[in-house]
């Protein structure tokens, strides 16, 4: 049985991981076509060389910093007031945009803010794709931060306050403490979602706001090319490592 176990985790591992490892490998293939020629890194400087990808990974950076923060901060102070207050209505609804399909959450989004920007006289860009970023992280930073909720006793806070805390005190010195390794992995789940998203980012962003994945999109539709195997190749170590990092730290 455990041979056969063994045998599974294996089989299963590869299935997932292969397609992966064949792109790393003919990252550093010389030759344009998937026949091994010989150890390059041409395609690496390469994306270097490329504007619209510099452009498209900044907009990113920009993008998944900026939205990670706010939905973390909301995210956290959400989760805390549904730890304190309860509300199994409010808590299942969450889950919500978790299976609601992407289309449909960048159609919805995109109606409303061409509804609102026509008020407001603004235009897509940078700013409607944090918003929606933030729209749709917030529900990860919830569910992580509640579950590591439940592993903290209310009566610490009343201890605190027992002691002549104020609630906000309570929070701050007591609370607050306890959450950091949740809120830490919260925030590099929704860096990794917002980095990593397409469909959304497609329907709302303007012309100027081009992300990565757009881009990478964009170049694989024109026609394959070696250099996306490159960018991919590092998009997936890095957040492969920060998805790492952010298991380590919710254990902790």
């Amino acid at each position: 049985m455990k041979r056969w176990l063994a045998l599974y985790a294996v089989a299963f591992f590869a299935f997932l991981h292969l397609p992966l490892l064949t792109l790393a490998v003919f990252s550093f293939n010389s030759s344009r076509f998937t026949v091994w020629e010989h150890f390059s890194l041409t395609w690496y400087g390469a994306i270097f060389r490329d504007p619209e990808l510099l452009e498209g990974t900044w907009n990113s950076i920009v993008i998944a910093l900026v939205a990670t923060v706010l939905s973390t901060i909301i995210g956290t102070l959400c989760a805390y007031g549904l730890w304190k207050r309860g509300s199994r209505v409010l808590a299942g609804s969450l889950y919500l945009s978790l299976v609601t399909p992407e289309i449909v959450t960048g159609i919805s989004l995109l109606a409303l803010f061409q509804w609102a920007f026509r008020w407001l006289h603004w235009q897509l860009g940078l700013f409607s794709v944090i918003l929606a970023h933030v729209a749709f992280s917030i529900a990860y930073v919830v569910i992580v931060i509640s579950a590591r909720l439940r592993t903290v006793s209310p009566t610490l806070e009343e201890a605190a306050m027992d002691l002549g805390a104020t609630e906000w005190q309570a929070f701050w010195h007591v609370t607050l403490p306890a959450l950091v390794p949740g809120i830490i992995a919260a925030a590099l789940l929704a860096l990794t979602v917002s980095f990593d998203d397409y469909v959304i980012t497609s329907m709302v962003a303007g012309v100027d706001s081009q992300t990565l994945p757009m881009v990478i999109y964009a170049m694989a539709r024109r026609g394959a090319s070696p250099v996306i195997n490159a960018i991919s190749a590092l998009v997936t170590v890095f957040f492969g490592v920060l998805i790492v990092v952010s298991e380590w730290v919710r254990a902790a």
